[in-house]
């Protein structure tokens, strides 16, 4: 009896300490790249012109605030941020938030940006000694 029990233990004791066998690497699945995010706008303030041209401006700080006035001189400020290839900005209050895409700059630095309502206007960004990013 005391030979089986001897036996057993050992047998117990050999199973336990024999490696474990590797698990199969898994398979390497292709993973999407993720879109390059949006540039990020460049800090100063930028002269917008509106199709019927009247001037306004917007002034974008580094911590994600802006303000501004539009072409009929109202002033506003909120918070921006990029996103999905747009500047989004985000006005105080109950106003909805308005995001715009930019077209590629001229030789100038002007560009056109169109809201997602529509809205085209001309930008001019600010003069490079002004602007930070």
């Amino acid at each position: 009896m005391k030979k089986i029990v001897l036996i057993a233990s050992i047998a117990a004791l050999a199973a336990c300490s024999q490696q474990a066998e590797e698990a199969p690497a898994p398979a390497e699945t292709a993973v999407a790249e993720a879109p390059a995010p949006a540039a990020e706008p460049v800090m100063g303030t930028y002269q917008v012109k509106y199709a019927d041209g009247s001037m306004g401006e917007v002034t974008m700080n580094a911590d994600g605030t802006w303000m501004g006035k539009d072409g009929k001189g109202v002033e506003n400020k909120g918070t921006y941020v990029a996103k999905d290839g747009k500047t989004c900005f985000d006005p105080e209050g109950d106003a909805p938030e308005m995001c715009w895409k930019d077209e590629a700059p001229g030789a100038d630095g002007t560009f056109t940006s169109t809201a997602d309502d529509g809205t085209v206007v001309t930008v001019t960004p600010p003069a490079p000694a002004e602007a930070t990013t």
